[in-house]
């Protein structure tokens, strides 16, 4: 999708047109020598007073003191990139190590383990945990189950000294294979205990069993869907699948001849999006439809293997809905159409180069098929034939028996809808044993993921970066042991840890790569892991849901400026380089455009199938200062009650020590410095840059405070504020809480303009593109509450380099502009009229007059009607703004948006236009205009 946005050429413009004509010939005019008085009186005003009330020449002074003291450093990219990514890779290993752990304890304790089928054993039903019956006892499988609150798993309650168990409301509870498999799992809990002594940052650490239970630690409540079904069943799930089977080639082929109607043929299409789901994107497939002739579902798709990602897969799935019955089967034609494509896929080196299998879906099999796997299969059975029958009718299941054993696959017979789901399954136990028999016991890792099974996860949602939401897993297989059965092939399950991708992400510091510098994470198959314009949810109504394509949104979409895809080609190679790209990037969602030069550094992260990337913005971006000041001072002034630091990013690693948990960043910080914690660990230079600003800043908390106390400040003047790179901010409320209109500006929920896990406040960002001491100036609308911001940035020279300190500014009320600005553009009461045709004196509050303040990016400041105000001009005056455009007083910016959505447009059932005004014409064109233009 392609959007455009208006880049204004100078700071402020003041647009004077009428809203009414005199006669219907003639349009009143204005000397443009009056509007630029207008501006140029109004301009010097707003500058002395943003001037004065933020303090930005006090701190610009301060800076300057301080120039023979600090030091300007450039980045070096290449090194920086190479310190996360061994950091992350740290990380990750640790993450493995304790899965390993799992899986051998997992294994030991069924190797010792025999048998019981009159097996007694009660354990803990996560579903059923603290339930009473109607006597006050607790239900069977649901005693007592201590939960507590805790941090470190977003404050939900849960037992960190025992783990439970969540079954399938389709697999019973107290089945003997259900039983003996929970029994032996208990040895798990001492493990997942210790794992987490061993590495506190660890989350959820779990068992799949092949039998359909999990087991999860830390233990919870799990609460069933609305309609107290547990639908979970973890054998489904990605990291399931993965770590159970090795990459795999699919083809799927469903018949589709007149006696597949009716439930036959719904009892199919299910079974083919079983399958399809138990795909993921290192996996390649194709669906194949027959009756007395072959044909591809999807016809862009003939004669090859697609990947299996989320698109592909939903692709197919829509497409199969739309099968429908006719003819008689022919399997024959359609077996070596399939088998063609496979082998073609192998000699050219193409699909997954693995596990390669056809699934037969239907009723029954008539033909003699023998002489195609003789001449395509047989002797080496490269390809596994897995056979679904589908019905009550039993008459030709010796056929379809015979096809799947004699293909080294497996034959399930389905009758109902509910028999799909365990008998699909049963196809990844075959295509395990290889693994299982040679015990290949290989760690996978799985693509983003938002995990919406755990309860709060929406109310997270609404509070945390929406590209750190998701979450990566690392799995292992776990096998049977034992002599007997080793041949066999057994697969006991999965074991598995969930890795949240802000705390990957939080190894890569925010103060480092500065205001508009960032870093990622993407897999070999290119998709996005973790990237700070990755938008996985989307709004409806009043709720936040996910895209149906989150987790497989390609850097290419992102980082779109990458025409040639040079940068993604080589991090998906695992290659090690940087690369520079000139960018056209956007910050308040969408609205203001950035032209940066991006200097990107990549790396792959060993032993996962991830590469690392990191951007730094040439200019300002690579340059940092650093300064230094004693503890001592700095801590007296980073005590004040004024100042505040980034409640996001990592001054001091509080989660490793459940006994630091408790502090906020800033308490952890002054309890370290004051050597009241130690055994904290932090950032020693964010916690040196951050004293030092603290005692830079300092004076402005007493400018700020003797504005207050000595000189009135104007109503409306209602907050001044500065940051820096360190997260360090300090904040003035002129204005008291019940008078101040903008009340949510730079509170804990006002993230856009506070510094966060993933991007600096807008105020700075903003600030830093400009020239250091010119205020910018833009409106904010706030869910209806609507102010103005001035913000500029404030520098430091040494040795010739000259680095972004931080951006100071100050935030007023649209009342407190109006009246300065009506009052200055109006001529005077004596104004000479006596040659003036048309309205004299010129006043922009009367009626005859509309007056316009917009700000650089085309947005409307000042307006008579509030309505304009944070409203593109475009909207409000399409001719005018044509011709600011004309003129080149305005420019369009192209900006394309890959991850943007369409929503469904609802049409009336007629086609005939209602009774029109006369000026539908005129509103026809203006709404083309703005969809082709002003975007």
């Amino acid at each position: 999708m392609q959007g455009r946005t208006l880049e204004f050429m100078k700071l402020l413009r003041i647009l004077a047109v009428f809203s009414l004509f005199v006669t219907v010939q003639a349009q009143m005019k204005i000397p443009p020598e009056t509007v630029q008085q207008w501006a140029s009186v109004f301009s010097v005003q707003l500058r002395e007073l943003t001037t004065k009330y933020s303090g930005s020449l006090l701190l610009q002074k301060k800076l300057k003191d301080v120039e023979s003291i600090i030091k300007i450093v450039e980045l070096d990219g290449d090194s920086l990139v190479k310190d996360y990514s061994d950091d992350i890779e740290s990380m990750l290993g640790s993450k493995m190590k304790s899965v390993k752990r799992l899986a051998e304890s997992a294994e030991d304790a069924d190797l010792y383990h025999d048998f019981n089928a009159t097996l007694q054993f009660d354990y803990y039903n996560s579903m059923l945990i603290n339930t009473l019956d109607e006597d006050g006892n607790y239900v069977a499988l649901g005693g007592e189950f201590p939960l507590e609150e805790n941090e470190h798993f977003n404050n939900m309650p849960v037992n960190t000294q025992q783990s439970n168990i969540q079954i399938p409301t389709n697999v019973y509870n107290k089945d003997p294979n259900i039983l003996n498999a929970i029994y032996n799992s208990e040895a798990l809990n001492d493990v997942f205990i210790s794992n987490f002594q061993k590495d506190p940052t660890l989350t959820w650490q779990y068992f799949g069993s092949s039998t359909g239970f999990f087991r999860i630690y830390p233990g919870i409540k799990w609460t069933p869907d609305s309609n107290g079904v547990a639908a979970f069943d973890c054998r489904n799930r990605n990291w399931y699948i993965q770590a159970a089977t090795s990459p795999k080639d699919i083809i799927i082929m469903v018949d589709i001849s007149g006696s597949m109607k009716g439930l036959k043929m719904t009892i199919a299409k299910h079974t083919i999006n079983t399958i399809l789901d138990t795909l993921g994107e290192n996996d390649f497939v194709n669906v194949i439809a027959y009756t007395d002739y072959v044909r591809y579902v999807e016809p862009c798709f003939r004669g090859t293997l697609v990947q299996a990602d989320l698109d592909n897969r939903e692709h197919f799935k829509v497409l199969v809905e739309d099968l429908h019955v006719k003819g008689e089967a022919k399997i024959k034609e359609a077996m070596k159409e399939s088998f063609r494509i496979l082998n073609e896929a192998r000699a050219n080196g193409q699909g997954s180069m693995c596990n390669q299998a056809i699934m037969l879906i239907t009723d029954g099999a008539m033909e003699d098929f023998e002489s195609v796997f003789e001449e395509f299969n047989w002797p080496e059975r490269r390809v596994r034939v897995f056979t679904y029958l589908i019905g009550r009718e039993m008459t030709f299941a010796q056929n379809t028996k015979w096809i799947a054993c004699n293909n080294k696959g497996y034959y399930t017979h389905i009758s109902t809808l509910a028999d799909v789901q365990e008998n699909v399954m049963e196809y990844l136990h075959v295509l395990s044993r290889p693994m299982v028999i040679n015990h290949d016991h290989d760690i996978i890792w799985t693509e983003a993921y938002m995990d919406t099974v755990l309860p709060n996860t929406k109310e997270l949602f609404a509070t945390k970066a929406q590209s750190l939401l998701l979450m990566t897993s690392v799995a292992m297989p776990v096998f049977s042991k034992k002599k007997e059965t080793l041949s066999h092939g057994i697969l006991l399950g999965v074991v598995g840890s969930d890795i949240p991708l802000m705390e990957v992400m939080k190894l890569a510091p925010r103060y480092m790569l500065g205001a508009h510098g960032y870093a990622f994470l993407i897999t070999n198959n290119g998709y996005i892991l973790a990237h700070p314009d990755l938008r996985p949810l989307y709004k409806e109504g009043k709720k936040l849901k996910m895209k149906p394509n989150y987790n497989s949104v390609d850097l290419s979409e992102v980082e779109w400026e990458d025409t040639e895809e040079l940068l993604r080609t080589a991090m998906v190679r695992g290659e090690t380089g940087s690369r520079s790209l000139s960018i056209r990037a956007s910050v308040d969602k969408g609205k203001r455009p950035l032209y940066l030069v991006n200097e990107y550094f990549y790396t792959n992260i060993d032993d996962t199938p991830f590469s690392f990337g990191m951007v730094l913005t040439k200019g300002q971006g690579k340059l940092m200062f650093v300064g230094n000041v004693s503890v001592e001072e700095g801590l007296h002034d980073l005590t004040s009650p004024d100042l505040s630091i980034a409640s996001e990013w990592t001054y001091c690693e509080t989660d490793i020590d459940p006994a630091h948990r408790k502090f906020t960043q800033l308490q952890a910080a002054i309890r370290y410095l004051l050597g009241k914690e130690p055994d904290l660990e932090c950032d020693e230079l964010l916690l040196q840059q951050t004293l030092f600003d603290a005692v830079v800043t300092a004076p402005l908390e007493a400018y700020w405070n003797a504005l207050m106390l000595n000189d009135r400040v104007e109503p409306g003047v209602e907050t001044a504020f500065l940051g820096t790179r360190a997260g360090l901010m300090r904040i003035m409320r002129y204005a008291g809480v019940e008078t101040r209109v903008a009340k949510n500006f730079l509170t804990p929920s006002d993230k856009l303009n506070l510094f966060t896990i993933d991007h600096f406040p807008l105020w700075y960002r903003l600030a830093v593109e400009n020239t250091p001491g010119n205020f910018y100036y833009y409106p904010i609308n706030d869910k209806g509450v609507k102010y103005s911001i001035a913000t500029t940035a404030v520098t430091v020279s040494s040795e010739g380099k000259t680095a972004v300190a931080g951006a100071i500014g100050v935030q007023m009320s649209l009342d407190f502009l109006e009246k300065r600005f009506w009052a200055i553009a109006k001529q005077p009461s004596d104004t000479d009229c006596s040659n003036i045709d048309g309205v004299c004196p010129l006043s922009c509050e009367s009626s005859d007059l509309n007056c316009f303040l917009v700000d650089n990016n085309g947005f409307t400041l000042l307006s008579k009607e509030r309505n304009d105000v944070g409203r593109f001009f475009g909207e409000v005056d399409g001719s005018v703004m044509a011709s600011l455009i004309k003129m080149g007083m305005f420019k369009k910016v192209s900006l394309f948006d890959y991850q943007a959505m369409c929503k469904n447009s609802h049409h009336h059932a007629s086609s005939a236009r209602p009774l029109l005004s006369p000026f539908y014409s005129i509103m026809a064109l203006t709404r083309w205009f703005f969809s082709n233009a002003l975007m």
